[in-house]
């Protein structure tokens, strides 16, 4: 895979709507091209205490943040036509189809490669965390959940296993 978009969502609480912070890392011709980072203002807006330990964002970083529809707006015109990867997809998306329904948004059926499901196909029984799988494929993932590093690290384990 050489064309592609990786994705990163961090969350303010357990639904899936409350983004907080996407992530975007475009690679064309197997080179990452361009990089998207924002914060957006949760819905529901609230944190809980164990999402803000993960990526460190409180609502105080997000009560002026723009609302997601906004952010998307960014978003659309620099993923179009391509893929979508995610490390564990299952997250990345649910949050992307969730926030979608919450602004009744239609959701243009996006493809969607997990390096997560890829990473436990190439290395059975050792760890696929993020941090742990980009190491491997020789990314240094310091920044550990910000959105915009771990869809750059996601980005580096696809153009290695994918």
């Amino acid at each position: 895979m050489q064309d592609f978009a990786a994705i990163d969502f961090e969350t303010a609480n357990n639904e899936r709507s409350s983004v907080c912070s996407v992530g975007v890392v475009i690679v064309r011709g197997g080179e990452i091209v361009d990089r998207f980072y924002s914060l957006i203002r949760p819905e529901p807006e609230y944190y809980n205490y164990w999402c803000s330990q993960v990526h460190g964002l409180c609502i105080g970083d997000t009560m002026n943040a723009p609302v997601f529809p906004d952010v998307w707006q960014r978003i659309e015109p620099l993923i179009e036509g391509l893929p979508l990867v995610a490390h564990n997809k299952a997250f990345d998306e649910s949050c992307l189809k969730a926030v979608f329904r919450v602004y009744q948004m239609d959701y243009p059926d996006y493809e969607f490669h997990c390096t997560c499901l890829a990473s436990r196909k190439r290395w059975p029984g050792e760890s696929n965390r993020l941090d742990v799988v980009s190491a491997r494929c020789g990314y240094d993932l310091t920044a550990h959940h910000h959105a915009l590093a771990d869809a750059e690290a996601c980005a580096m384990i696809a153009l290695a296993i994918l």
